[in-house]
Formats: structure tokens, C-alpha cells, sequence
């Protein structure tokens, strides 16, 4: 079995259901959320809910989520259409600094969420 160095799950059925398992999660955050905003929000209540650790560790695994869910989805795209016979020579150059800066900007975004969020 080859194994990708650049895979989040290490194999397609772990990186199958951590795809799954991170939209399940961002569905309940987002209709969480959607459900508070719907009867009207202002700032007091919002900051009060943010206040809770509950609803801080929530919108944590919300955020690595997010993160691994985009990870997963940018790689399969750069793996499918990023490849030496479809771009040349230099398709594994250019899917590699794709996926290089990605990752950079993905980490950034979860410390950034998680400042945000803690600090």
C-alpha cells in the first residue's frame, strides 16, 4: 500500500470519515449559532454565551474542524488536478507549494481562532 506523505488520515477511508465526522460537527456548531441569532441577539447575550466554557470548547473543535475539514478537501483537489501529467514537469512543484502555503494559512487561522477565542 503506498501512503502519501501529504495525507491528513494517512488512508482514504480515515481521511473519508474525519471529512464526515468534521461536517457533522460544523452542522451542529452553525445551526447552534444559527439558532441563537434567530430570536435576536445583542452584544451582552452573545458575550455572555461566549463565556461559557462549554460554548468555548465548542467552538474550538468548530475550528480544528474547519481546519482539518479544509485541509482534506484542498488536498484530494491538489492531488486530483495539481499532478505532473496533467500540468507538466512542474505539477508536483507547483501541488506542493499549493499545499505548503495552504497548510500555512490554515495553521495561521487556528491560532488565530484560538486567540480569538482564549485570550
Amino acid at each position: 500500500m503506498v501512503r502519501s506523505v501529504t495525507s491528513f488520515g494517512r488512508s482514504g477511508l480515515s481521511d473519508w470519515l474525519i471529512q464526515r465526522v468534521s461536517g457533522v460537527i460544523l452542522l451542529a456548531y452553525f445551526l447552534c449559532i444559527g439558532a441563537s441569532i434567530a430570536g435576536g441577539v445583542d452584544y451582552l447575550s452573545w458575550r455572555d454565551m461566549f463565556e461559557g466554557t462549554a460554548m468555548r470548547v465548542f467552538t474550538l473543535l468548530a475550528i480544528l474542524s474547519l481546519a482539518a475539514h479544509a485541509w482534506i478537501g484542498m488536498w484530494a483537489v491538489s492531488t486530483d488536478y495539481m499532478t505532473e501529467r496533467l500540468m507538466g514537469t512542474k505539477g508536483n512543484v507547483l501541488r506542493v507549494a499549493f499545499q505548503i502555503a495552504c497548510s500555512l494559512v490554515i495553521f495561521v487561522y487556528v491560532i488565530w481562532g484560538v486567540q480569538i477565542l482564549w485570550g
